[in-house]
């Protein structure tokens, strides 16, 4: 998701920017200002409450903005992300949206925080006024509002500077050159995003080869738990004895160690644009565990490919496999290979169905030559990458 907040006094210009801005993004737009005022306008429980506090230029409280702000966002759980007109305004309410965020499983991209001279505002607000009709749009609410910004809401900047998401934008100038700077912001910061993919099939579905062209393509690191494991054993560790007697009968291994062997490779790069991950997770439980690796690095699954194979053909396939030299122990056992799909059906399904209720799963033919699955797997590929990048 894309969470964007614009900062600003009043005036600032936060209202014409945002119309811009959630066209451009297809985002949810979330103004404290004009859902009270709808709420009041409709006389609503919470109009009333916020009625007094807003015509004399006072904040909401923060009950009443939790609720409507919750509210908003329950009633668009399928969305590309939200801009924040008017929150967080204080301190607290920097922290009430970090919680509301962390329950979408997102966060905070940016802050944006136009820059306008304090009389520019008020010239601005007047003007405003002979036409808006808006109670607060005179001189003495006016600046007991720009007080009430200095006072309460300036130190929500120290918050996301802290976090290296506040970008102060010039407020100054037409429209369009705000909007462009806005822009041209958004667009550097998107690029910092990792995009993380997840490949999911029975064994012998192509998605080894799948993977590592999409990695080769996009520039992410590929990590195969299985290739991982099997170096491990190769090499004799402690890891690759431990998981050598549960890999040579077709199980899973336990996820301490598939874990060791991911956080070993994500550490070793450091620099990296995003990850294509094979074989992990393949329980409900990998799932919750990826999530959680993934937000230390800040970031989350972008998308999860599973690529559609019958199972008698995915059989046929590793047998085949077998009698090569790219064999591997389990490929030469019909009885392993066998179990190895039962595996895969009765702990995976669980697993395609979370990414699904999450809108990231997406289902593609995986028949036909190598390069015929590609394209239509970078089809949706490139979509997913639009919509990070």
């Amino acid at each position: 998701m894309l969470n964007i907040a614009l900062f600003g006094p009043p005036g600032a210009g936060k209202g014409t920017q945002s119309k811009m801005l959630i066209e451009k993004y297809n985002l949810v737009y979330i103004s404290t200002g004009d859902i009270l005022r709808q709420e009041i306008a409709e006389g609503t429980e919470l109009g009333l409450k916020a009625k007094d506090i807003i015509e004399k230029g006072g904040l909401a409280s923060d009950e009443i903005i939790v609720q409507i702000i919750e509210r908003k966002i329950k009633m668009n759980p399928d969305v590309n992300g939200f801009l924040f007109d008017g929150f967080p305004r204080t301190y607290v309410q920097a922290y009430i949206l970090e919680g509301l965020l962390l329950k979408l499983k997102t966060q905070l991209n940016c802050m944006l925080s136009l820059e306008v001279p304090k009389k520019m505002l008020i010239e601005r607000m007047l003007e405003r006024g002979k036409t808006s009709g808006r109670a607060d749009d005179n001189l003495e609410v006016i600046q007991k509002r720009l007080e009430e910004y200095e006072n309460k809401t300036v130190p929500v900047i120290d918050f996301y500077k802290e976090k290296n998401t506040y970008i102060p934008i010039k407020g100054t100038g037409t429209i369009d050159d705000v909007f462009n700077r806005l822009t041209d912001s958004i667009s550097v910061n998107l690029k910092k995003r990792l995009f993380n993919v997840v490949i999911f099939g029975y064994p012998g579905s192509g998605r080894g080869t799948q993977a590592k062209r999409i990695a080769e393509k996009h520039n992410l690191v590929y990590i195969s738990t299985g290739r991982l494991l099997r170096d491990e054993i190769k090499k004799e560790t402690e890891i690759g004895i431990k998981a050598a007697a549960y890999m040579n009968k077709g199980n899973i291994v336990p996820d301490e160690l598939a874990i060791k062997v991911i956080e070993k490779q994500i550490k070793t790069h450091p620099n990296a644009n995003g990850f294509v991950f094979k074989g992990f997770p393949r329980t409900i439980v990998q799932a919750y565990i990826l999530d959680g690796l993934l937000r230390r690095l800040d970031t989350s699954v972008s998308m999860m490919i599973e690529l559609e194979v019958p199972m008698l053909d995915a059989i046929k396939r590793l047998s085949a496999r077998g009698k090569t030299e790219k064999s591997r122990t389990y490929d030469k056992d019909l009885d392993v290979i066998i179990n190895r799909m039962d595996v895969y059906q009765k702990q995976t399904t669980t697993v395609t169905n979370y990414y699904n209720r999450l809108n990231k799963m997406v289902n593609i033919d995986g028949t036909g030559s190598n390069g015929e699955v590609f394209e239509r797997v970078d089809v949706a590929v490139e979509k997913a990458y639009k919509n990070v990048r």
